[in-house]
């Protein structure tokens, strides 16, 4: 079973940046697809961006353009360098890998956007 680490949250002003990372302390996130994904209070969870083993990248309407999922493959991590952040960001933010609908999801990192 894959276990999801993920980090990089915090409180931060709108108009700011953030940067995430997850890790399973496995090569799984180098040679899987992987995708980040939201889940906001009363809200479904939803997919924000995926990234796929040879680099193609995807990403929700919402986030296009302010977000960016990258690949480490020497660290074995993923991350999701957040920018021009807005208030419906704020979220718990998971990563998982894509399509695989039975891995457990990792206990999350919170980002907040407030002034």
């Amino acid at each position: 079973q894959v276990q999801y680490v993920e980090s990089g949250g915090g409180l931060v002003q709108p108009g700011g940046s953030l940067r995430l990372s997850c890790g399973t302390s496995t090569s799984v996130p180098s040679i899987y697809d992987m995708a980040w994904y939201r889940q906001a209070p009363g809200n479904e969870r939803e997919l924000v961006a995926s990234i796929s083993v040879a680099g193609t990248t995807n990403y929700g309407s919402s986030v296009k353009g302010r977000f960016t999922i990258s690949r480490d493959s020497a660290k074995h991590t993923v991350d999701l360098q957040m920018e021009s952040l807005k208030s419906e960001d704020t979220a718990m933010y998971y990563c998982r890998r894509l399509y695989y609908m039975n891995d457990q999801w990792g206990q999350g990192t919170q980002v907040t956007v407030s002034s």
